[in-house]
């Protein structure tokens, strides 16, 4: 797949993104290329955003629809919205290629006598089971927003996109974006507070 036209609408109306996926997951290629049109460019700008290299973030843009086409079955909203879903992976592969740009890079620069004393940089084993926690908590209280709510704080702290991006994709106008972050954010606080008060 080339990459994204600009140009191209990013959210068609009464697009079922979900209902795409997991028809591009049974073989249908056309709901892939549906999928592709309608999602690519607000894939395509978060990876770019990440990997500042625009021929590696053709490869990872296709390597996203690639994971569409074998797992897109394994999708369902309880993940997220269809968009938010995308933008995950998305966001995973391009830190994965960058990790793996800069791994080769630091090894083709330090001789190899030194590899023996970098310390692991991953946490603990009780930290990690704190971070997973926190995580699953995190991942809960979006569940127990509204979808449109969701979505849009997704965009936000996960894709990094701003409210006037947001708008841009989703085709709504900024007052709109504007209103579900903030409702968003207070219902999440909220949910935040009582985990914060059972620790």
């Amino acid at each position: 797949m080339a990459a994204p036209n600009f140009r191209l609408p990013v959210h068609p109306p009464n697009a079922d993104w979900g209902e795409w996926i997991h028809l591009a997951a049974n073989g249908d290629q056309t709901a892939l290329a549906r999928l592709y049109d309608g999602t690519s460019r607000v894939v395509f700008g978060l990876i770019l955003r990440i990997l500042q290299d625009r021929a590696i973030a053709e490869d990872v843009l296709l390597d996203v629809y690639l994971h569409v086409w074998r797992k897109g079955a394994t999708y369902s909203m309880n993940k997220g919205t269809p968009l938010g879903w995308l933008l995950t992976i998305a966001r995973s592969r391009a830190i994965d290629a960058l990790r793996s740009r800069t791994t080769r890079a630091s090894l083709q620069q330090d001789p190899l006598e030194t590899t023996d004393v970098i310390a692991d940089p991953s946490p603990d084993p009780e930290r990690n089971s704190a971070i997973s926690q926190r995580r699953v908590f995190v991942q809960r209280c979006l569940q127990d927003l509204p979808p449109d709510q969701r979505e849009v704080i997704e965009l936000a702290f996960f894709s990094g996109l701003s409210q006037q991006e947001m708008a841009n994709s989703l085709g709504q106008p900024l007052g709109t974006i504007k209103t579900r972050v903030r409702l968003g954010m207070i219902r999440l606080r909220k949910s935040l507070l009582r985990y914060q008060e059972e620790l």
